[in-house]
């Protein structure tokens, strides 16, 4: 496993990359280059018109997930939802319209240029009851007991230290507070060679988690009602072509890979019953925050 800080800064540039040729040219060619590729066959026909109809078109082209959590987790109006790793804010102003004028979305990101792009998509879609945040989603820069809704497009994954992460979502979120994220996850063991070679593929850095880890993990975290739905599963068909061109021989290891990876809505529920004072959370799940 690469280092925390190794896998940050390959995000950075990747995200960094999109960002930048979305607002100059309007897509997201640059980030396809060699060691950046975007996976137009995970990222593309997420979203449905009349969810993109509604949105800046620099919000949709820089749109780099692997599912659609706002249509499928239930916002209510009044709610305070926060995205991680919100990117240009494809899902905190479809989320932002979903909780109306007396609710709030808020969306984190560490890379500046998909900050600077998000509140350019924000000012022209005239939404208001937004606000992006720079930070890391390992570390919320939030108080606790403040967020309804977490949710997450495809960005879990590329954290390096998930532990920290499902511990920052509980500690944010208000007893009976919901996790509803998309995310790549592993089914079953997957020699490392070939895992490496799908997780490329996939825009993957870190890694994805495999699914009983992943369910333990959240549980770990405090979390009750863990569920992983699968929502689109992968074979190695779909990866063909850059599996080749990775000098892989693709035949010799589909058996191995088909139907292993797959992209997911993870949903987990903070109990009603948990710890609402400030810093409960904190010192029993993650340690004291500096």
């Amino acid at each position: 496993m690469e280092s925390s800080t190794r896998v940050q800064e390959q995000v950075k540039e990747k995200y960094g990359s999109a960002a930048r040729s979305v607002a100059q040219s309007g897509s997201v060619q640059a980030c396809c280059d060699s060691g950046l590729r975007c996976c137009d066959p995970i990222t593309t026909n997420l979203y449905s018109t009349d969810q993109t109809g509604v949105l800046p078109e620099k919000a949709v082209m820089a749109s780099l997930g692997c599912g659609n959590p706002t249509a499928l987790i239930d916002l209510r109006p009044g709610e305070t939802v926060l995205d991680l790793g919100s990117g240009g804010g494809i899902d905190v102003l479809l989320s932002a319209k979903r909780v109306g004028p007396t609710g709030k979305a808020y969306g984190l990101d560490m890379t500046d240029e998909m900050l600077a792009l998000a509140r350019e998509n924000q000012r022209q879609a005239d939404v208001t009851n937004v606000e992006f945040l720079k930070g890391e989603i390992e570390n919320i820069p939030l108080p606790d007991n403040s967020v309804d809704v977490i949710i997450s497009n495809c960005v879990i994954n590329l954290s390096a230290d998930k532990d920290s992460v499902f511990g920052e979502a509980f500690r944010v979120l208000k007893p009976g507070g919901r996790f509803a994220v998309s995310d790549v996850v592993v089914r079953g063991s997957v020699p490392e060679a070939v895992r490496k070679s799908m997780l490329l593929w996939v825009g993957c850095i870190a890694g994805a988690l495999e699914e009983s880890e992943y369910l333990a993990k959240l549980k770990s975290a405090g979390f009750e009602d863990v569920s992983v739905d699968p929502t689109r599963v992968y074979n190695v068909e779909d990866a063909r072509q850059f599996l080749t061109e990775a000098g892989v021989d693709v035949d010799a290891i589909a058996p191995q890979v088909n139907e292993k990876f797959f992209s997911a809505f993870v949903r987990a529920n903070k109990s009603k019953a948990a710890c609402c004072q400030p810093g409960c959370c904190t010192t029993a799940i993650t340690g004291t925050r500096e």
